[in-house]
């Protein structure tokens, strides 16, 4: 949850097309006007992710949910998919060598 503090509620919004809006705060225990928006906006888990148009409208409702929010552009949000496309690739496996260098030098030669 730490990587989207640096990018929620600083976003400049006014120039990307689309808007990324993940909640990452929980739903039970805020007003019923922010629930209401939260459904608009059609975020009703936390964690998922939708794609809306940069309106007026839109960024008036996320200036009302701010704090349950984190909002990204296009290019943010491709570049923090693909940092953990990268993170959960294959990696080739770490093979550890119990043996001292010269023990298995000369274990091999006869």
């Amino acid at each position: 949850m730490s990587a989207f503090n640096k990018f929620k509620a600083s976003v400049p919004v006014a120039w990307s097309p689309n808007l990324y809006i993940t909640l990452v705060r929980g739903i039970p225990g805020t007003r019923r006007l922010h629930r209401r928006t939260l459904e608009a906006l059609r975020l009703r888990k936390c964690n998922r992710t939708v794609m809306r148009w940069n309106t007026p409208t839109v960024r008036g409702m996320l200036q009302q949910v701010k704090r349950l929010v984190a909002v990204e552009t296009e290019e943010m949000f491709k570049a923090r998919k693909e940092n953990e496309a990268k993170h959960r690739a294959l990696r080739p496996p770490v093979v550890v060598s119990h043996f001292p260098a010269s023990a298995a030098n000369s274990s091999k030669q006869p």
